[in-house]
Parts: C-alpha cells; sequence; structure tokens
C-alpha cells in the first residue's frame, strides 16, 4: 500500500465541494457553500490589478509585504486597542485556513491535546490529529446554541495545550458573550494553554452586538492567536489573503511552519487588501447592516415556508430546523433532496460534528445568505413552490 498519512486517507470529499458540485449539476441556487455573488469592492480590485501589472511580481517577504502588515496591526489597534509590531508580530498568509494549519502545526506536538468547540469549521480536527495531537471535543447546545461551562472545565487537563474558538462562528452564528470568554481566559490561564481565535468573520455582526475578541481580555494578549481573513472582510473569498497576529514568541515559531506551507502569497493582492484594512467606518458598518438585511429576507422567508429558524448574530449562515416539513429524512439526506428536488443547496449541519457522534443534530440545514436580495427571493420561492407540492 502507498503510505498515505491515514488521517487524510480516511476523509471523504469536503462536504463544501460536494454539495456546490450537486449545486452546479441541478441547477441549482447554492445557499451552501459561503460565497458572496458580488465581486467585491471596486477600487480594491483595480488596485490589485495596477499592482500586477506594475510588478513586483517576485517573492515577497515570506511574512507578508510590509504594508500589509503594517495595515493590521494598525486594524487591530484601531477596531481593539491592540498593539502589535508588524515586523515581528503579524504574518500574512493563503487565506484564513492556511493560517489556521500553520498555527497548529507550530503549537502542537504528538501527545498534547485541543480543545475544539462543535459544531466546528470541518479543517481543524484533522490537522490537530495529523500532528499525532487529540482533539477534545465540547459541543453547544442547539437551539439557542448555549455555552455549557461544566462541560468545558471538564474538557482541560494537564496535557491542554490549545484552544480553538471562532467567534463569530459558523455554522451557529454565534457570538461569544464577555461571561463566555472571561470563563475561557480563566481556564486558559489555570492549565497554561494557548487559545487559536478563528475571527474571519469579525466584521459580520448583527443586531447591535459587538465583536470582543478573546485577546482583549486580561492576561490574554500573550496566550492568544487572532487569525482573519479579507476574503470575509472585503466580500473577495477567492483572493485567500488572511492574516495572523501573535505575540512574538508565539509568532516566530508560526512563521517557521507558514514559510514550509506556502512561504508567501501574491503581492498584489497583498497591497489591495491593505488599502481595504485602511477603509472608513462607514464600510465595515454598511458591510454588517447589507448582511443583517440579507439574512431577515432570508430568515423571514423560510419561517413562512414552515422552518424553525435558529438564531444568528454574525456569519454569513443561518440554519433552519425542517423537521415539521419532512420528518424522514436526516439532514445529509435533505439536503441532497432538496438541491435535485427543490433546486436549491444547503449543508448538514451534523458534517460540523465529530463522524458518529449521537449527539449531533440530524434535523438542521445550514443557508447561505450572502447573496444578492433577488436570489434569496428566488431561492425562497422555489422552497416555498416545492414544499407546498409535498415533499
Amino acid at each position: 500500500m502507498p503510505p498515505f498519512n491515514p488521517v487524510f486517507a480516511r476523509l471523504p470529499t469536503t462536504i463544501f465541494t460536494v454539495m456546490s458540485s450537486l449545486a452546479r449539476e441541478h441547477d441549482a441556487i447554492n445557499l451552501g457553500q459561503g460565497f458572496p455573488d458580488s465581486n467585491g469592492p471596486e477600487h480594491l480590485r483595480t488596485i490589485a490589478a495596477q499592482a500586477l501589472i506594475d510588478g513586483p511580481n517576485q517573492y515577497p517577504p515570506s511574512a507578508g509585504i510590509p504594508e500589509l502588515r503594517r495595515a493590521v496591526a494598525e486594524h487591530n489597534q484601531r477596531f481593539y486597542d491592540l498593539r502589535f509590531d508588524p515586523d515581528a508580530e503579524i504574518i500574512v498568509t493563503c487565506g484564513a485556513t492556511e493560517a489556521l494549519a500553520d498555527c497548529l502545526l507550530a503549537m502542537l506536538s504528538p501527545g498534547d491535546e485541543a480543545i475544539v468547540i462543535e459544531p466546528a469549521f470541518d479543517s481543524y480536527v484533522p490537522i490537530i490529529r495529523a500532528v499525532g495531537a487529540t482533539p477534545r471535543l465540547v459541543q453547544l447546545q442547539p437551539p439557542d446554541w448555549r455555552f455549557d461551562e461544566e462541560a468545558l472545565r471538564a474538557a482541560f487537563n494537564e496535557r491542554t495545550r490549545v484552544l480553538i474558538i471562532n467567534s463569530p462562528m459558523n455554522p451557529t452564528g454565534k457570538v461569544f458573550t464577555e461571561y463566555e470568554l472571561s470563563v475561557i481566559a480563566e481556564l486558559l490561564c489555570q492549565y497554561d494553554a494557548c487559545a487559536i481565535c478563528d475571527e474571519v468573520y469579525e466584521h459580520l455582526v448583527f443586531d447591535g452586538r459587538q465583536h470582543l475578541p478573546l485577546m482583549c481580555l486580561p492576561g490574554m494578549r500573550e496566550r492568544c492567536v487572532r487569525i482573519g481573513s479579507a476574503g470575509k472582510t472585503f466580500s473577495m473569498t477567492g483572493w485567500k489573503i488572511g492574516y495572523i497576529s501573535a505575540p512574538r514568541v508565539l509568532a516566530e515559531v508560526i512563521a517557521r511552519a507558514h514559510q514550509f506551507v506556502t512561504f508567501t502569497t501574491v503581492p498584489a493582492l497583498q497591497k489591495a487588501v491593505a488599502a481595504g484594512l485602511a477603509s472608513e467606518p462607514a464600510y465595515f458598518t454598511r458591510l454588517a447592516a447589507d448582511l443583517q438585511a440579507a439574512r431577515d429576507v432570508l430568515r423571514t422567508g423560510l419561517e413562512d415556508i414552515g422552518f424553525k429558524v435558529l438564531p444568528c448574530h454574525g456569519t454569513y449562515f443561518i440554519n433552519a430546523d425542517f423537521s415539521e416539513l419532512d420528518k424522514d429524512r436526516d439532514d445529509m439526506e435533505f439536503c441532497r433532496h432538496i438541491t435535485a428536488a427543490a433546486k436549491v443547496a444547503a449543508i448538514p449541519v451534523s458534517v460540523f460534528y465529530e463522524p458518529g457522534n449521537p449527539n449531533a443534530p440530524r434535523k438542521l440545514a445550514r443557508f447561505c445568505f450572502c447573496k444578492d436580495t433577488a436570489v434569496l427571493a428566488e431561492a425562497v420561492a422555489r422552497l416555498r413552490r416545492y414544499f407546498a407540492q409535498g415533499s
């Protein structure tokens, strides 16, 4: 047999690829994979295009062009009063998924444990296992995605090295409260552990709420790594520009992992993202307001059809309980079925849990709302027609 890493050899193709392929096959509206219909701000595309023509188009510094590293540091200070040395504490990556992998490769060793809060983005657990560490899974409880403090405390032990927190959270739309963050901070200090903070949806927060990085809490500046995403902040997910903000002692080792994963990323795109991060506050306010309005269009439409829509205070995604509409199918079957029959694709929420987990919800579908209003209205109309005919 070829010498495969068993972690990756056992993995199926990611559900996002599967459902997007199915959507294309059936000419369905794709509310599964989270990418906007727009092409992002025109002035940023213009900057990138001109930078591509003007160059340079050779290797930029591995940690990112100085202009973007300064912009990330200034963004941290402007929004969160967090101060970083752009020359030693900022790393630019090929998207946030690479940033997550770099951090896990740098911060975990065989025999270590990493706490993962479920439902969880699907890249976390495989990378943890691939480096020989063990994931300890702590579940949030739907429908309100309740934070189970006792379960979290029980997950920590002397082998805990890392906790991954995703806030605002994919797929739940949960924004962690200051109290919940304070519990996490207390435990990190008690067990001398660190946090990898996946904050790619930091500017996509609704209903008057504010994103609070865990790093802002007392004692957390030296225990946290913060990951951001230009793809989410500027609605250009194909650009794959992520950035890590970390204390120097962690950044040094993460940078060494990064240099052997991608080494660097496209300099022209980095230049444009640097300009984007310096945008006026109105840009970020408008981004959240537009997405909140889109969320409300989809939420209202789904509720009118008969879905029970769960709370959502951030991200691109809303979760809906379809148990009153389809009592027989589980979430995987349901999402495949509506893609073919109703021509609308969604993602089964159970895929964000460990395979075989008996407590994973089986009647929830995740719908993406970072789409044009007309597209969302058409998706709702298709679902309404389908369920009116009987599933």
